[in-house]
């Protein structure tokens, strides 16, 4: 018997089924196989700033229609799973790949190859090394962040020579670079200048941060002025300064907004933060995901998300928002 005559009555009504008894579900078919399938790839799935921005991404692409993928490093500089993350895309049909990249070199071969095959990447947060290997970058000015904290400490300072402890991020890694850098030039120093007495690197990691202040404090006990990376690193430092005695005479400011770190900016442990806006860096990027599914048209360049500085002790001169609006737009537990 002719296998095939068995199987065309078969195939006859499952298309009688289709236009006859199931024409939603037939509709609902035909929608899925159209639907704009946008990719978000974060860091870590566990830092309260990406679980912001997978928030922002579910809410854009829900709606705009959207079917959003996400995944993201076991570790903040997991680039291997980043990597993997970019091939699994990329079989599942994504024409849009939003990032935050972990390792901002290493990650670009992966990029080129996706935008070789037609799929639109963009950074979110930080931009890659070179930052023209994605389409866009969606981000904090990071540069600007920092100036907005050194110009706050210079003047809160009021004239008192400055000694500086640097918390840092990592060598290399563009976003600790441009913050470390906007606050020296907002503080108005240049790197090797004598007031800063002590860098030392964080990796943006509480525990981190509290032995690098340890460290900064043996070899400068005079310190006046902590510049750190983000609040979790502030948070490890002022834990060292409360231990040492030196919580009440040493300042610190930071980057980030997280609601973690507009409290403590309420509390006084940090004297001010630049806040940042990881909800609107995900939407903004989902839906020029979706545009460029629908009509080809590629988003490019950089657009700013904004920074705002935090503090509920103003300086003349220096735009700043009180804790209230920092708690209004910050991320994380409220």
């Amino acid at each position: 018997m002719n296998l095939n005559s068995r199987r065309l009555p078969v195939a006859r009504k499952i298309v009688s089924m289709c236009v006859a008894a199931s024409a939603v579900w037939c509709a609902s078919a035909s929608q899925a196989a159209d639907q704009p399938v946008v990719g978000l790839i974060t860091k870590t799935d566990t830092n309260p700033f990406f679980v912001k921005m997978k928030q922002g991404a579910e809410a854009a692409a829900s709606k705009d229609g959207a079917k959003l993928i996400t995944a993201a490093g076991r570790f903040d500089g997991d680039n291997a799973s980043q990597v993997t993350a970019i091939e699994n895309m990329m079989t599942a049909g994504a024409k849009a790949i939003l990032i935050t990249p972990s390792d901002t070199k290493a990650i670009v071969p992966s990029i080129k190859k996706a935008r070789a095959a037609g799929v639109m990447v963009v950074a979110l947060d930080t931009p890659t090394d070179p930052q023209d290997a994605t389409d866009a970058l969606f981000a904090t000015d990071n540069f600007k962040a920092g100036v907005l904290i050194g110009k706050y400490a210079k003047a809160a300072l009021n004239g008192k020579p400055a000694k500086i402890a640097t918390l840092d991020l990592a060598p290399g890694v563009s976003v600790g670079v441009q913050r470390h850098n906007g606050f020296l030039e907002g503080f108005g120093v240049k790197e090797g200048d004598a007031s800063i007495v002590c860098s030392q690197d964080t990796r943006g990691d509480q525990a981190k941060g509290q032995t690098a202040m340890e460290n900064c404090l043996q070899k400068a006990p005079d310190i006046n002025v902590v510049y750190t990376i983000n609040e979790p690193a502030a948070a490890g430092a002022y834990r060292a300064l409360k231990a040492a005695g030196k919580d009440k005479s040493v300042m610190i400011v930071s980057i980030d907004g997280g609601c973690e770190g507009v409290r403590n900016v309420k509390a006084g442990s940090i004297a001010a933060t630049s806040q940042q806006y990881p909800l609107k860096m995900a939407s903004l990027g989902v839906t020029a995901g979706v545009d460029y599914a629908k009509t080809g048209k590629k988003v490019t360049g950089y657009q700013d998300t904004g920074v705002t500085l935090i503090t509920d002790k103003p300086m003349s001169g220096i735009d700043s928002k009180d804790t209230k609006f920092g708690v209004d737009n910050c991320w994380g537990n409220k």
